[in-house]
């Protein structure tokens, strides 16, 4: 059936993104255990540091003749990685788990409109359509309203780190097809990590952690699962509009919601149809009914 296989050929970078999104979901219990051992700023630089010496091991052969561009990409790239992890993880010192995930989701709609502001790149009305119902069953998912913005010092930071990973996902769109995959993917990590060990002296984290083999074993942890997902993001948004791929990773919640049931917490009804509108979503913002231009 070879018109089977080519359909389930076309949407494998769309499945790979999805796949990821469950193991995004998966790292958030993992990360608050993380913070019992570590300050936020620094977990976040030493799971990066694991993460670059994993996709190294993986890579070995790549890492030679870095360009220039390379390097720049990399750079970029981990910036951005660096404030979204970091603000997000700062933040949820002082705010509910459900405040930052309905916080952190506006970059879902924040996406298409960076991406019509720089580049008049217009999404396809049917994009919109998916980010709008992506971005209210995130809000249903949490189980807050828009009440529930107060912009406290926790929730000022998340919303920063909501930006910072829109524009992740614009620069890994941008420069992916123009770059080395391996390389980069080693470069930014590398970048990540390190522009958190030099912000952490700035927030007056100074002392590294105590070594402690839970503290390893959570690092390790975070540190592989973060390779997966940059080499996977920076490999399939090669193929995957920015717009849809955001529509995608709204779905970590959504997984994160399921493992934390598994682990004793309860859905409540509204979150459930939350969840609903997400996957919504993403189905309705890969639709192209023929009867519908692209405009």
């Amino acid at each position: 059936m070879p018109t089977v296989q080519s359909a389930w050929k076309a949407k494998f970078p769309q499945l790979a993104l999805i796949l990821i999104t469950m193991i995004w979901g998966a790292s958030f219990i993992t990360v608050q255990y993380g913070l019992n051992f570590s300050s936020p700023v620094l977990f976040v630089g030493l799971r990066f540091a694991a993460a670059t010496l994993a996709v190294s091991l993986l890579s070995l052969k790549y890492l030679r003749h870095f360009s220039q561009y390379d390097v720049i990409a990399g750079a970029s790239i981990g910036a951005v990685i660096a404030i979204g992890y970091t603000t997000q993880t700062v933040g949820l010192q002082s705010i509910s788990s459900s405040e930052s995930a309905f916080l952190t989701a506006l970059y879902v709609p924040l996406v298409p409109i960076f991406m019509w502001l720089s580049f008049r790149h217009k999404p396809h009305v049917m994009t919109w359509l998916g980010v709008s119902l992506a971005f209210v069953g995130l809000v249903f998912l949490t189980g807050n309203g828009f009440g529930a913005i107060q912009l406290n010092f926790g929730q000022i930071i998340t919303l920063l780190g909501s930006i910072a990973i829109a524009f992740e996902i614009i620069l890994i769109s941008y420069f992916a097809p123009r770059v080395n995959l391996r390389r980069v993917t080693v470069l930014q990590l590398a970048f990540a990590s390190l522009f958190c060990f030099c912000f952490a002296p700035l927030v007056g984290e100074t002392t590294l952690p105590k070594f402690e083999w839970p503290l390893i074993a959570v690092l390790c942890g975070l540190g592989l699962a973060s390779a997966v997902i940059q080499l996977v993001m920076n490999w399939a948004q090669r193929m995957v509009d920015p717009a849809q791929a955001a529509i995608i990773y709204a779905g970590e919640p959504v997984w994160a919601a399921i493992i934390g049931r598994l682990a004793g917490e309860r859905l409540t009804p509204l979150a459930l149809i939350g969840g609903l509108c997400v996957v919504l979503g993403v189905i309705v913002s890969e639709w192209r009914p023929k009867w519908l231009k692209k405009r």
